[in-house]
């Protein structure tokens, strides 16, 4: 299986999610234009998913994982990815996407350059495609020490992570 390259940005046609590509576009649309109720409609409501970020531990249940969306679409920095390097696995019931994330970090005229490897894993329920699992890593530790610091604010976005 080849690994496909063209990114999916959330500025694809959007039909409905009934397909693994589309419930992707879903996701990547509602990051990258701050939507709530798309977002929100992307995930499966329960207490089954979790969400493993860059930024350390684990959120279980759609009450823990939406407050950091929350957080991310109201504050002050502008985030942007994008995923491609990503191959599709699909059975009748769920389907689960392995491969990387690119994008931004803005705040206050700082950007951290972001490179994630990322996997996520959809079930079907009614009929649609509801994310039940992400997981990210952020590949440089550099990187990830100014990104924790720069959205935790425990220091600066310049590479001084004291």
């Amino acid at each position: 299986m080849q690994p496909v390259q063209e990114p999916i940005t959330g500025k694809e046609k959007q039909e409905d999610s009934s397909t693994p590509y589309q419930a992707l576009v879903q996701f990547y649309r509602a990051f990258n234009s701050g939507n709530m109720q798309m977002m929100s409609e992307n995930w499966a409501q329960s207490d089954d998913i979790a969400m493993d970020n860059p930024l350390g531990g684990i959120k279980r249940g759609w009450s823990e994982i939406q407050p950091v969306y929350e957080r991310i679409f109201s504050g002050p920095a502008e985030v942007y990815v994008e995923h491609y390097d990503y191959t599709i696995h699909e059975t009748a019931e769920m389907f689960y996407l392995v491969g990387r994330e690119r994008g931004y970090f803005r705040l206050s005229g700082d950007e951290i350059a972001l490179a994630i490897r990322t996997s996520r894993i959809f079930k079907k329920i009614d009929g649609r495609w509801k994310q039940v699992h992400h997981h990210g890593s952020i590949e440089d530790p550099q990187v990830l020490a100014r990104y924790q610091s720069a959205v935790l604010g425990t220091g600066t976005t310049n590479g001084d992570t004291r």
